[in-house]
């Protein structure tokens, strides 16, 4: 039975930068279904996330809320339990619910299962990741259903960087499209909106070895770095140069060689590329359904993986466009407008107010995020867009004194670490790349006061508007 209301398909993987996708700019990549996706839908070419790790990320675009205002600034913090979610909203007006892979708005560590809050999730599907850290990890489980353990399916590592994962049809980006897949195949009298969240292309570098054979190394591009860049950038950069996220032991970024670099960078493409062939799999399950005209789709990722870029990988304190540029779409055939880019700059707080406006329901006064239904309809200029884009870092994860908010323009982007006196500056139009820092150049003093003053005034416009004021005096 086809509902009134459009179905909602919310693909959201876990550290996958902007530029991944074939379509939008790289042709070594092979992207296919993601492609059609955006002939047949509306790509955001100039996409922010609000923090650049998982926990702060997530509680802010499922909210469409800042995560100072969400209270979920860090990896290893509870989202406290009166925020509402976009599932919550969506089940309130009659929608059922579902979610496969990880959710992260509250502490995984220590073998302790996320708890929830009232997400409005009745089909809960979870794996934070596919590791074996918990016996309630839906995953696993799955596996062991099959007569597999996640163990078992290991391979021998290729390099102390890269090594062939699991199997592409026992893998948990498999295991996640399949729950959709499912998911999408029930009989309901209502509309339904599933949240896809697969821990790929989020490191380990491990795809899959059928998908890395397809990338030669040798034909990957390097990372983009200059020497000595960061020598005037903030220490953490430096550390994590050396040691990603600072962990001596782990991933020695700083004795990598070039080849390394690459390897790296072809196993990041396989894991993508297998997200791709799931994508392909849930679009045809809601083709096969009859659905596909009165379903929204959509695809984005959390936050970006700096992949090696000024010599960093992984991601943390760090507000490189790698880091917090990333894909985002919106498809609904017959609806919303086919094969368009829209280039103004867009926060990912604003694809809830969105979903909002597209099903016809309200959006609550707590939701800080604008609605992009004028892009998506046409009415509104591709080019017009927010005046800057605004994240956040606060002690989010690693590097403990690492407070940090991000403003960037068109044309630049300020960084502040609060506490430190340090923080960054470039010019975007000279210096597309980020290497020159101005932070401390005195022929940028004057821009660096304009930038530090438009930062400030983002921080406290992100303030929480509730509650609402309820009379004049």
């Amino acid at each position: 039975m086809t509902s009134p209301r459009p179905n909602i398909l919310w693909i959201c993987t876990d550290q996958q930068r902007y530029d991944t996708i074939c379509s939008l700019g790289n042709p070594l990549i092979r992207t296919p279904h993601i492609d059609g996706l955006i002939r047949d839908g509306v790509a955001f070419t100039q996409a922010y996330c609000q923090s650049p790790v998982c926990t702060p990320s997530r509680a802010s675009f499922l909210t469409g809320r800042y995560p100072r205002t969400t209270r979920c600034r860090q990896n290893g913090q509870s989202i406290p339990p009166d925020e509402r979610l976009a599932s919550r909203l969506f089940a309130d007006a009659g929608y059922r619910c579902g979610l496969s892979g990880k959710l992260h708005l509250a502490s995984c560590s220590d073998g302790k299962v996320e708890e929830r809050i009232d997400d409005g999730y009745d089909h809960f599907a979870w794996s934070h990741h596919p590791q074996p850290d918990w016996p309630e990890n839906a995953y696993i489980q799955w596996l062991a259903g099959h007569g597999k353990s996640w163990e078992g399916l290991q391979s021998t590592p290729n390099s102390a960087y890269v090594m062939p994962g699991v199997p592409a049809e026992f893998h948990q980006t498999t295991w996640c499209a399949e729950e959709a897949v499912e998911f999408i195949h029930r009989e309901r009298n209502a509309p339904w909106f599933f949240s896809f969240n697969c821990f790929d292309p989020h490191h380990p570098f491990d795809p899959p070895a059928e998908y890395l054979s397809r990338y030669s190394a040798n034909a990957m591009p390097l990372p983009k770095s200059r020497p000595g860049e960061l020598k005037n950038k903030p220490h953490f950069q430096r550390l994590d140069a050396e040691w990603a996220h600072n962990s001596p032991g782990e991933f020695h970024s700083g004795e990598m060689s070039d080849t390394d670099r690459q390897e790296v960078c072809a196993a990041y493409y396989a894991m993508c590329e297998l997200i791709d062939d799931q994508v392909g799999r849930m679009l045809a399950a809601i083709e096969e359904s009859g659905q596909r005209n009165n379903t929204i789709v959509i695809f984005m990722s959390d936050h970006g993986e700096l992949l090696g870029d000024h010599g960093i990988y992984f991601k943390g304190p760090h507000f490189y466009d790698e880091s917090i540029h990333v894909p985002l779409v919106f498809s609904w055939p017959e609806t919303i407008r086919h094969d368009h880019r829209v280039d103004g700059l867009t926060e990912l707080v604003d694809i809830l107010p969105t979903l909002l406006d597209l099903a016809g329901l309200d959006i609550p006064p707590r939701v800080q995020g604008q609605s992009l239904i004028g892009h998506l309809t046409g009415s509104r200029d591709a080019t017009d867009g927010r005046e800057h884009v605004y994240s956040e870092y606060y002690n989010s994860w690693t590097h403990g004194d690492a407070y940090g908010t991000m403003l960037r323009s068109e044309d630049h982007k300020i960084v502040v670490y609060h506490g430190r006196g340090t923080g960054e500056l470039y010019d975007l139009r000279n210096d597309p790349d980020e290497f020159d820092n101005l932070w401390d150049d005195q022929s940028a003093h004057a821009l660096k006061m304009t930038m530090t003053k438009r930062c400030f005034d983002a921080s406290v416009f992100s303030m929480d508007p509730m509650p609402l004021r309820r009379g004049s005096f």
